[in-house]
């Protein structure tokens, strides 16, 4: 079937689903939503045979979706209306939430459905979580089941008034405001981490710290109690500890409520000389590492096996995330066991460079200089590692520098359901030594293509090319389950000795030496970052900004469509717009932010 996914950002339940139905053998383009009349105009260059909308905030023209079957996935179960669905289920502590595939009308969120999957809601799961996690899978399953009722020309949508609201909360809901996201730091802190969560990635819950005003966000629960409620105590690794009416809480996260920008950063680079005087929080002696406490990287070891776990905010890495990880991954480096596993959270493996600190430091060029630097060493010790067998563990998609980040590993894992972007496109040549480890999983013909394509690849479609070498499953659970097989399979001492001797030869026979590889995407990045050469500057403000795109990249469109049996097509309007009268106002999920 000809599809094309009307999205107001190709973001990363956009990208999984265009993945999915193009493996299925479905003519699929994407059409970012930039104004109605760009719609319009679009949708008649497409001639899709069904609209579906994973991720718009924008309007669908009454022109569209009455010539042209348009259906949107709302992130919510039957009943359910408004645009801030998860924000209101998770405030709430709704124990069941679900998404409703519905057709476009004139009425927000009221057309007919056709089809719905519902799901247990995580305890207190931040709204970034909750939508790449239960949401997008949910989502997707709808997906296919739209596709394949529109295959059939008999079948008509159930109209949502015939349909039983089955989940409690479903009903329709305005847009929540900051009014009802409030806190004062004297509640408890579960309801405090509750609010933010809410909120997470965007717009945050705005509050006062330190005589400033801000936006939070990334909350964790604390151990520190007896703390006067709004007074930061404590700061570890870029986050700080604010005390609450019955205990504390961790906020890794902040945005200046005055800064026109809107670039949210790590607290304690966001708070800088307002914390003069509070003091580090390492972790207190004795605490286990499954304690509620702000930490992003744990090392622990089950027998041969040692587990390096990072999880760094919508994978974004910073100069000194890297340099912690670099001295975590030493550590572990240096320990007695046979394999050694590089294991992200489920919501990103990495996303490479951290541009909001970038964009927001006095001289960008020398911070992303000193940045990609910082990455650069990390993927250096992994891939010259070794002493153990390395596995690098895709739990959650990854883009960019992150994707190539964990390629120099002995074996590279991913979950079922994550997306790769193995490319640059930010106006950078790009590093993280992918010059080496790319061509050599997936040959120097396909790295290539993936490098210039600048397209998504599917989990499934990364292990056929060879950038993956195992595939785990959807579950988190599961997956560190399978994750722990996988790891004891290599821990076997003769097969651990093979591998470590395979390596060690491989590295000592390159007729380059690793320097130069580097050495070479390094004079490349140079010019990028301090030349300007590819616009990295306006590239990286407007992604920081999330300023709206102006038109659909050509890599995304629609192919040209066959002229036999064209869809039915469009009939044309008078003036540079279309009317807004008669158009439905649609919001199909949040959005992520950096």
């Amino acid at each position: 079937m000809r599809v094309l996914l009307l999205v107001s950002a190709f973001n990363g339940l956009s990208q999984r689903v265009w993945c999915a139905l193009r493996e299925a053998g479905h003519d699929v383009g994407v059409l970012l939503a930039t104004g109605p009349q760009n719609i319009i105009d679009g949708v008649r260059a497409a001639r899709p045979e069904l609209i579906l909308c994973p991720f718009l905030k924008d309007r669908v023209p009454a022109q569209v979706w009455q010539h042209v079957r348009t259906v949107i996935l709302h992130p919510g179960p039957v009943g359910d209306r408004g645009p801030s669905s998860l924000d209101w289920a998770i405030a709430d502590g709704t124990p069941t939430w679900g998404v409703t595939a519905l057709q476009a009308v004139e009425e927000m969120d009221a057309g007919p459905i056709w089809a719905a999957r519902t799901f247990p809601m995580p305890a207190t799961v931040r709204k970034s979580s909750l939508y790449n996690g239960p949401v997008a899978d949910a989502a997707l399953e709808c997906a296919f089941e739209v596709l394949a009722k529109a295959a059939d020309p008999a079948f008509e949508p159930t109209p949502a008034t015939e349909l039983t609201v089955e989940v409690q909360g479903a009903r329709p809901r305005p847009a929540m405001t900051q009014a009802d996201r409030a806190f004062d730091w004297s509640a408890p802190a579960e309801q405090i981490i509750r609010r933010i969560r809410a909120a997470d990635g965007a717009p945050g819950v705005r509050t006062e710290l330190a005589g400033l005003e801000v936006f939070a966000y990334d909350a964790h629960a604390g151990l520190a109690r007896g703390v006067r409620p709004g007074t930061i105590v404590g700061r570890r690794q870029g986050a700080v500890l604010v005390g609450t009416g019955d205990g504390s809480v961790w906020l890794g996260h902040l945005r200046d409520a005055a800064d026109p920008r809107r670039i949210k950063l790590p607290a304690t680079t966001l708070l800088g000389k307002r914390l003069r005087g509070v003091p580090q929080s390492p972790l207190a002696a004795g605490v286990e590492p499954e304690a509620p406490s702000y930490r992003q990287i744990r090392y622990r070891r089950t027998g041969p096996v040692g587990w390096l776990a990072f999880d760094f905010y919508n994978g974004a890495m910073s100069a000194g995330h890297c340099r912690r990880l670099l001295d975590a991954f030493r550590h572990a480096a240096a320990q007695d066991t046979r394999v050694l596993v590089l294991r992200s959270g489920t919501d990103a493996f990495s996303n490479g460079i951290h541009l909001n600190v970038v964009e927001a430091a006095a001289d960008p060029a020398a911070a992303a200089w000193v940045n990609i630097n910082a990455i650069n060493a990390v993927c250096t010790e992994l891939i010259r590692c070794t002493r153990q067998v390395v596995v690098a563990a895709y739990a959650g998609s990854a883009g960019a520098g992150g994707a190539m980040l964990g390629l120099g590993a002995d074996v590279v894992a991913a979950r079922e359901g994550i997306v790769l972007n193995p490319y640059y496109d930010m106006g950078l040549y790009g590093s993280e030594l992918h010059t080496y480890t790319l061509p050599r999983r997936v040959g120097p013909e396909t790295a290539q293509r993936l490098i210039d394509d600048k397209l998504p690849v599917s989990a499934p479609r990364a292990r056929a090319l060879g950038l993956v070498d195992e595939l785990g499953p959807r579950h988190p659970e599961a997956y560190a389950e399978w994750l722990t097989e996988l790891a004891l399979r290599h821990a076997d001492a003769r097969t651990a000795r093979r591998t470590q001797s395979d390596k060690a030869r491989r590295l000592a026979g390159e007729r380059i030496p690793l320097d130069v590889y580097e050495a070479r995407e390094l004079a490349e990045m140079s010019s990028d970052m301090f030349g300007d050469r590819s616009g990295f500057a306006a590239a990286r403000h407007a992604f920081v900004t999330k300023a709206k795109p102006t038109a659909t990249p050509a890599r995304l469109l629609p192919a040209v469509a066959p002229d036999r049996a064209r869809p039915r097509q469009l009939p044309r309007t008078r003036g540079a717009a279309a009317s807004a009268e008669g158009q439905l106002r649609v919001r199909s999920a949040v959005p992520m932010s950096a």
